[in-house]
């Protein structure tokens, strides 16, 4: 069956329900040995990038694995890294539903799931029974009914459970469907969380002898002073990297389409422009100094050399994989070498 005819099929259904459907028939693919035939074919570009090896520079971005249930099976498409989450301490059920919403005449999603999950230690039992080899990254939150002054406690309680089985760790500061949260990306605040969790993943490298690198996640709706405060703390602590951007809560490029006043983040082909243009200020703002993972947008060849020539190292996949399917991998991992 093409994607094209697959992908009518889940259209069919609720968006929520058609992403559980998609993943669990990826994950009996693969244990029936066949989910690598959906994987495009594409030439290995290995990237160094945090200290790690990527097999290539196409990963997926948080939020379609939210439990680490199915890592094996995204893993056996041919991405040079999967995300994992948001994960946060206890499980959580998220917003009511309905909480995502299709926008397919602009290849767009708007969702305000809201950081529902199994909670950390689930998630940290997936990771530990793993067969996929490759690049894990773990993106970390604070649960809803967590006061935001005691934020710093759900991440550093993340942070611990996830350093052993993760390859990078995410303090996601950015989603805009958990009340107060993208307050933390304020000098002050992101200064008091950044401080100690440094401090804590510099502990845990050393007593487990090996560097686990930690990035933050920021928001595309940030303007020139705001990437300049946020280039000005990350450089104060032993942050490795930053990924730029999460969704946006800018709805304007849709206006008028059915579901465009539904609250929530929107993601997809509208985010492209403005995600890159956030990227690429906050690489001047940080003078190239700190390694970037571009996601936001990305849905063909030209999107993901855009977030090359902004200077991502790396190139995240999430809304462009559900409209375009496996293929986009190899199409966007070809549209960032033409970029080197």
């Amino acid at each position: 069956m093409s994607f094209r005819l697959l992908r009518g099929a889940l259209f069919r259904l609720p968006p929520e329900a058609a992403h559980g459907a998609a993943l669990g028939a990826l994950a009996a693919a693969r244990s029936c040995g066949l989910a690598h035939r959906l994987a495009p074919a594409f030439d290995a570009a290995p990237v160094r990038c945090l200290g790690l090896d990527f097999p290539n520079p196409v990963g997926l971005a948080a939020g379609l694995d939210k439990n680490a249930d199915y890592v094996d099976a995204l893993g056996a498409l041919g991405f040079g890294f999967v995300e994992v989450g948001t994960i946060t301490p206890r499980a959580q059920p998220g917003n009511p539903r309905p909480r995502l919403f299709r926008l397919p005449e602009h290849g767009a999603l708007i969702n305000r799931m809201g950081f529902n999950n199994k909670g950390v230690d689930h998630a940290v039992r997936q990771l530990e029974r793993r067969r996929y080899r490759g690049v894990v990254g773990v993106n970390i939150g604070k649960n809803r009914d967590t006061p935001l002054a005691e934020a710093l406690s759900d991440y550093a309680h993340c942070l611990e459970r996830v350093h052993g089985v993760a390859d990078y760790v995410v303090v996601n500061v950015s989603s805009p469907n958990t009340a107060g949260l993208r307050e933390l990306q304020g000098e002050a605040a992101l200064d008091a969380l950044l401080g100690p969790l440094g401090e804590q993943a510099a502990r845990l490298d050393a007593a487990r002898g090996r560097p686990v690198p930690l990035l933050v996640k920021i928001a595309p709706d940030l303007d020139t002073a705001d990437l300049d405060t946020i280039a000005r703390v990350v450089a104060r602590h032993p942050v490795a990297g930053l990924i730029a951007t999460n969704t946006t809560a800018d709805h304007s490029a849709v206006a008028g389409s059915r579901h465009a006043d539904e609250t929530g983040g929107l993601s997809g082909a509208p985010l492209a422009g403005p995600s890159t243009q956030v990227l690429a200020g906050l690489n001047e703002h940080l003078g190239g100094a700190l390694p970037l993972i571009g996601v936001g947008g990305i849905h063909d060849r030209a999107t993901a050399r855009a977030k090359a020539e902004a200077g991502a190292c790396l190139i995240q996949l999430y809304t462009g994989l559900i409209y375009r399917g496996p293929a986009l991998l190899a199409e966007a991992a070809r549209g960032f070498a033409q970029s080197r």
